[in-house]
C-alpha cells in the first residue's frame, strides 16, 4: 500500500505577517497625511480655478459646490483614524477621538455666513467644537505619540524625526491659539480687516499642512525620508565642522 505524501500548506512566517501589518500601518499614515496635504489645495486654488472665491475658512466650503470634497475628505480622515491602532489604550483613544471630531466637522456644518464663535444653531456649535478637538488631537499626536513611537520602532535619525514631529505639533498649537485669539480677543474692525485677507483660511491651511507633514514623515513617504536625511546630514556637518563635536548617530 502506497502512502501518499502529506500535502503541506505554504508557510506564512511570522516575519511576513509582521511585514504586511507594517505596510498596512504605513499606508494608513500616508493616507491621512496625503488627505491633509491635498484638501487645502483643492478647496483654495482648485476652487478659485472653478470660479469659487476663497472662503473665510475651510468650513465655509460646505456651502459651495466643493461641499462633497470637503465632507468626503474629512470623513475619509475620520475612517482612517478610527482604523489606526496605536501601541496602547491612550493612543487608541486619541485616534478614536480624532476620528469622531473629523466626522463631526464633516457632518455638522458651520452655519452659513457666520462667525465660528457665534453660531446660529446647535449644529454649528458642534462643528466649531469638533474643529478645536480635531486640531488638539493632531497636535498631541505630533508632540507625544509620534516621537515615542519612533523610538519604539527603532527608526533612524530619531533627533531629526522628533524635530519634525514636535515642530509640526507646535505649529498646530500656535495656529489654533492664533485663530482663537482672532475670534475672541480682536475687536470687530480688526476682524473685518483680516477677513479681507481670509485669515482663518490661511491659518487652517498652515495647521492642516503641519499635521500632514507629521503623518507623511511617520508614514516614511520618500519625500519625507529625503527631508529627514537632509536634516541629519546638515546637523552632522554643523556639529563636526562647525562645533568640532563628533556625532554618535
Amino acid at each position: 500500500m502506497n502512502e501518499s505524501s502529506p500535502t503541506h500548506e505554504p508557510d506564512t512566517t511570522s516575519s511576513v505577517v509582521v511585514d504586511r501589518l507594517v505596510l498596512s500601518y504605513l499606508d494608513i499614515r500616508r493616507a491621512i497625511g496625503l488627505s491633509g496635504l491635498i484638501l487645502p489645495l483643492v478647496l483654495g486654488p482648485g476652487g478659485w480655478l472653478l470660479g469659487i472665491e476663497f472662503q473665510e475658512n475651510m468650513s465655509s466650503y460646505y456651502h459651495t459646490p466643493l461641499r462633497d470634497v470637503f465632507v468626503g475628505t474629512l470623513c475619509a480622515i475620520g475612517i482612517f483614524l478610527f482604523c489606526y491602532c496605536g501601541y496602547d489604550r491612550v493612543e487608541n483613544w486619541t485616534a478614536n477621538i480624532g476620528a469622531v471630531a473629523a466626522i463631526g466637522i464633516a457632518l455638522f456644518p458651520l452655519d452659513y455666513n457666520s462667525d465660528p464663535l457665534v453660531q446660529k444653531s446647535v449644529v454649528g456649535y458642534i462643528h466649531s467644537f469638533s474643529g478645536v478637538v480635531f486640531f488638539l488631537v493632531l497636535a498631541f499626536y505630533s508632540l507625544y505619540h509620534f516621537p515615542r513611537d519612533s523610538a519604539r520602532e527603532a527608526e533612524s535619525h530619531l533627533f531629526e524625526r522628533s524635530l519634525v514631529f514636535r515642530s509640526s505639533g507646535l505649529t498646530i498649537l500656535a495656529t489654533t491659539f492664533a485663530m482663537g485669539a482672532y475670534l475672541v480677543l480682536l475687536p470687530s474692525d480688526w476682524k473685518t480687516w483680516l477677513n479681507e485677507y481670509n485669515f482663518l483660511f490661511w491659518a487652517e491651511w498652515i495647521a492642516v499642512w503641519s499635521f500632514a507633514a507629521a503623518w507623511l514623515a511617520k508614514g516614511r513617504i520618500i519625500v519625507a525620508e529625503i527631508g529627514v536625511e537632509i536634516l541629519a546630514y546638515s546637523r552632522r556637518m554643523v556639529m563636526e565642522h562647525g562645533l568640532g563635536i563628533k556625532d554618535s548617530q
